[in-house]
């Protein structure tokens, strides 16, 4: 599906992400959506459809019970953690399909401590997945970098400068759940909880919303003189063979992660090449994470990740900065919400509202979202 930047983005708005006892995922994304609204200059009895995600809550489609019960049509969807991604496309397919002249995506999410897990049936699996401790997905992602430090000469200094740049941009961000920066070595003496990844190396599940709101290009400039315009959105499952979350098996001929495939559509229907992206959003899980995104959606070959990291080339002020606000380690994850807060700080960046962390004059923003069950989407955005 070709977007050629016929949706913008007229306003964003956050629910900072953290630990908010009392509060729910619902009056949270409520907060979100109001910001967006603000943001935009238009009143939610303007909006004409809603999109929702969320993992925890059953009907984030509810949340109209908290804005204004208007009639208008609210759905739901979820991907994983691409549904930030997602809830940002089906907003936007509403407009291209003339259902709407106002669409709001929203994400919200409010996550129990400790590692996301389940019982393996609820995705298909055999016992034995569990009870081996692949369910777990520290265990996963632990394995994962494991062996792409084998393979490509990745070192644990580099992990931690992941970790270290990613606290490093949290504390610039005053929005940020983790906002203590923190050195390679401290992040390096930080306990392993899964070789060879750190407790510092991981993000943690959370809480907090996003929201954006949507019109048609030809419409965005009676709202505001900074649209952002929708350039590519894409979305990819897993291939027979990719070693992805929720794989029961590695066969020995692989496949490319459903993130390569989607980076491409993206690029291709963006008209642009990775060159020419300023500012980049990546899934990081964990730090482990982010390398290997660098070079699956195109910024760099498999490898040289640990001289451009050990340059600086993904700080800010680098040639290719990644997660500028911090990412996923510096804010933590409510899945439902974390491809939004994405967006949220790609809009900023290029409207040039990003304080003490600003990049100089960006115009092209790139994020990326990697989930189960082996799930990616990319999103293009641009002046």
């Amino acid at each position: 599906m070709s977007t050629s930047g016929d949706i913008a983005i007229i306003g964003v708005g956050l629910h900072p992400f953290g630990r908010y006892d009392g509060k729910s995922a619902l009056q949270m994304g409520e907060d979100a959506v109001i910001e967006a609204l603000g943001d935009a200059g238009v009143s939610w009895d303007k909006v004409d459809t809603l999109w929702a995600s969320s993992m925890e809550v059953k009907n984030p489609e509810a949340i109209t019970g908290l804005l204004g019960l208007t009639g208008i049509p609210a759905r739901s969807t979820f991907t994983g953690c691409a549904s930030g991604g997602n809830t940002l496309a089906q907003a936007a397919n509403s407009l291209r399909l003339g259902d709407a002249n106002v669409a709001v995506a929203v994400g919200l999410d409010k996550h129990p401590r400790g590692a996301f897990s389940d019982h393996p049936s609820v995705s298909g699996l055999p016992d034995w997945y569990g009870d081996l401790g692949l369910f777990l997905t520290t265990h996963f992602f632990g394995m994962k970098i494991t062996r792409y430090i084998h393979d490509f000469g990745i070192s644990h200094e580099t992990l931690a400068r992941v970790a270290s740049k990613a606290f490093g941009n949290g504390s610039r961000n005053p929005h940020a759940w983790r906002n203590k920066p923190l050195s390679v070595e401290e992040v390096l003496a930080s306990p392993v909880l899964n070789w060879p990844l750190r407790q510092y190396m991981y993000c943690g599940p959370d809480e907090g919303a996003a929201a954006a709101v949507l019109v048609r290009a030809e419409d965005a400039n009676k709202y505001t003189d900074t649209p952002i315009y929708l350039r590519a959105s894409t979305l990819f499952s897993r291939r027979d063979g990719a070693f992805e979350l929720l794989s029961p098996s590695l066969p020995s001929t692989g496949e490319q992660s459903p993130t390569v495939y989607a980076s491409k559509a993206a690029y291709e229907q963006a008209g642009i090449g990775p060159e020419d992206v300023d500012v980049i959003q990546l899934q990081d899980t964990d730090a482990g994470s982010e390398v290997i995104h660098m070079a699956e959606n195109g910024f760099c070959a498999d490898g040289d990740q640990e001289k451009l990291i050990a340059e600086g080339a993904t700080e800010i002020g680098g040639s290719m900065p990644v997660n500028t606000d911090g990412g996923l380690l510096a804010n933590g994850e409510p899945v439902g919400a974390s491809g939004l807060r994405q967006i949220y700080e790609i809009a900023n960046q290029l409207r040039g509202r990003c304080g003490e962390r600003q990049l100089d004059d960006p115009k092209v923003g790139y994020a990326h979202l990697y989930g189960a069950p082996g799930t990616a989407a990319v999103t293009i955005l641009s002046v």
